[in-house]
């Protein structure tokens, strides 16, 4: 089934315990962020007031403060593109100031790591799985809540990913050397 818009967000909202993000991608073409990253790449610092307005980060807040926890793990394969600076330093920055818990596998083929990294997906309350769809370029396709899915596959991702994730701050101050 897929999951757009309001249906989207009811979903997402709606976990119970975790909802954890894999992300696979070197770049995500997402037209609300075209203009923040022409900003990015002209070397402009994110204004502060962008932070106190985000939605995201507001949800964040709000679900670490209910108790729930927000997970992600990006694998990323070296030298970062300039997008993955971008959603770092204009992103991961600011999320894990709200509570999410975001880390970093850094390797040069996915392939060899011990879990398909190959598709995004969101997990949620460790029961419902939405596969994340996009084009070559990064475009999404659509979200698609996969209803007959083995949900202990993308469990066992998950954990190894969480288990291998470098916590963000320490990739950052890695990266900061």
């Amino acid at each position: 089934m897929r999951l757009e818009g309001d249906a989207w967000r009811e979903f997402f909202d709606a976990f119970g315990d975790s909802a954890f993000r894999l992300e696979t991608l070197p770049v995500y073409g997402v037209a609300s962020e075209d203009d923040e990253f022409r900003r990015f790449l002209a070397g402009e610092p994110r204004p502060d007031e962008e932070l106190a307005d985000s939605p995201w980060l507001h949800r964040v807040r709000r679900f670490t403060a209910s108790g729930r926890r927000v997970e992600r793990v990006h694998v990323v394969t070296p030298p970062l593109s300039d997008y993955l600076r971008y959603e770092m330093e204009w992103g991961y920055d600011f999320n894990i100031v709200a509570g999410e818990d975001v880390r970093i596998i850094e390797t040069r083929d996915p392939s060899e790591l011990p879990f398909a990294a190959h598709e995004d997906f969101w997990l949620f309350d460790d029961t419902h799985v939405v596969l994340m769809r996009y084009e070559e370029d990064g475009t999404q396709i659509d979200r698609v809540l996969l209803e007959d899915a083995d949900v202990a596959e993308y469990v066992a991702r998950k954990n190894a990913a969480l288990r291998l994730g470098t916590p963000y701050e320490q990739y950052r101050a890695r990266l900061n050397t």
